[in-house]
């Protein structure tokens, strides 16, 4: 899986294969031709399935409604130790048994974790769905773990935080602005968890989140590909059905919020492996779940008509017009259970210091909110987001993860199949007025990529 952000410097989510892992993404949501079918076990479980006759193949998809976000403070990092943990293996089924059964098939298979979800995939030919439906069924609560298994991964785990955060500079900028962004929301402790909280969990940590969140009233299986619901539901009853709730889950997940913005701030990280400078800004803003009715599809028409493509008002202002960058865009985040972000990521040209970068970006910032766009350009890019909707119904993964990450985060089937309706419905006064009122600086993280070019002491001879 890849971000839908733009650049690696977003790093939103982990997606792992068991214990190799990628950045991830939060999903925007989209529609298909026909309408899935939802339907609900008496034990809680969610199911959602997404006829897709085209091929004999399937996507089976468990969402489980925790993330990062869930954890307990000074355990950051257990949402995804534990999906790490969750290969390792149940009485049935020894661990490395679900994954060469996949592979065997000819399958995929991956899981990921972001803020608020922790999912796990496996795309099959047809006929293997109920093997993994049993597999999957079996490790929601029959998973088995020992010292001897639990401690290595936690090492792997390590490794991967050293990998992608300790020697990326780009991933830690990116885990500094969030941490400054969200001055009390967890979303601002990442996904990974910090070094030092990560190195001190345990067997322990891991079972008890696990008995804690992992139960059938606190997930969404999501089955998209060459089925109906109504040769699905005997199967899922088979596997899911006897496995009880867990009644202690609280049906909504409340956390701290944040308090209303007072300043604006700004993050410098200067690394001598920084190859490009870059400059990065989030504005925290409402998620699909929080916004008011018409705010989100405003904020989406608004990052599509700042940053997204060579038309784009950053991109001609920054790299078109005034020479003074090598990329602009611009993203929003829509999906997510509490408020989320807004980013510019701009690329200056070698020699470019970041106060002309700065000034360009506020001055398209403010026309924007002072004056509608042209009439035109909201056309074109609505055009843009439905045909890309449209286009992306193709990928039976991908529609299984717009509907399981929109659905986990407080959203409806009917959220996800009206969103182009929504998009075009959008005015210019609406975008105009989303400008003003989220892209205030007051609102933002301001963080700058910097090459250390200082010189290193030189060891000291006896």
């Amino acid at each position: 899986m890849t971000s839908h952000r733009a650049t690696a410097l977003f790093v939103a989510a982990l997606v792992c294969t068991t214990s190799l892992s990628s950045s991830g993404l939060r999903a925007q949501t989209t529609v298909t031709s026909a309408p899935p079918a939802s339907f609900t076990l008496d034990n809680g479980l969610q199911v959602v399935v997404i006829p897709d006759h085209r091929t004999p193949v399937v996507t089976q998809m468990i969402w489980y409604k925790l993330g990062s976000a869930d954890e307990t403070p000074g355990k950051s990092g257990l949402a995804h130790f534990l999906e790490h943990l969750m290969f390792k293996g149940t009485a049935k089924h020894p661990a490395g048994e679900f994954l060469q059964t996949v592979q065997r098939v000819g399958g995929e298979h991956n899981a990921f974790t972001s803020v608020d979800t922790t999912g796990y995939y496996q795309r099959v030919p047809r006929e293997q769905l109920p093997t993994m439906m049993e597999f999957e069924a079996d490790r929601m609560t029959g998973l088995i773990l020992k010292d001897e298994n639990v401690l290595p991964e936690r090492d792997v785990v390590l490794e991967e935080y050293n990998m992608r955060v300790a020697n990326n500079p780009d991933a830690r900028l990116n885990e500094q602005i969030m941490a400054a962004l969200y001055l009390n929301h967890p979303y601002g402790r990442p996904v990974i968890g910090w070094h030092q909280e990560i190195e001190k969990l345990d067997r322990e940590d891991a079972l008890a989140f696990y008995r804690r969140f992992y139960a059938p009233n606190n997930a969404i299986l999501v089955i998209a590909g060459d089925v109906e619901a109504a040769e699905i539901r005997p199967l899922v009853e088979k596997n899911f059905g006897p496995i009880p709730a867990q009644h202690a889950i609280p049906k909504k997940r409340i956390r701290p919020q944040e308090p209303t913005p007072a300043a604006p701030r700004t993050v410098t990280l200067s690394d001598p492996r920084v190859e490009q400078p870059g400059l990065i800004r989030y504005y925290l803003v409402p998620s699909a779940a929080t916004a008011a009715a018409g705010e989100s599809p405003a904020l989406d028409v608004l990052a599509q008509l700042m940053g997204r493509g060579a038309n784009s008002y950053l991109y001609r202002a920054l790299v078109i017009d005034s020479g003074l960058a090598i990329s602009a865009g611009a993203g929003y985040d829509g999906t997510a259970l509490d408020p989320s972000q807004f980013s510019i990521l701009v690329t200056p040209k070698p020699g470019v210091e970041f106060a002309p970068i700065e000034e360009a970006i506020n001055k398209v910032i403010a026309d924007l909110a002072q004056n509608t766009a042209r009439a035109e350009d909201l056309e074109r890019v609505k055009t843009q987001l439905i045909a890309n909707a449209t286009y992306a119904q193709d990928d039976q993964a991908q529609l299984a993860h717009w509907y399981g990450g929109a659905l986990t985060t407080g959203l409806s089937i009917d959220d996800i199949r009206s969103w182009p309706d929504r998009i075009r419905a959008v005015t210019a006064e609406q975008v105009r007025a989303a400008a003003a009122k989220w892209l205030g600086k007051n609102r933002s993280v301001t963080g700058y990529l910097i090459k250390d070019t200082a010189p290193k002491d030189k060891e000291k001879r006896s």
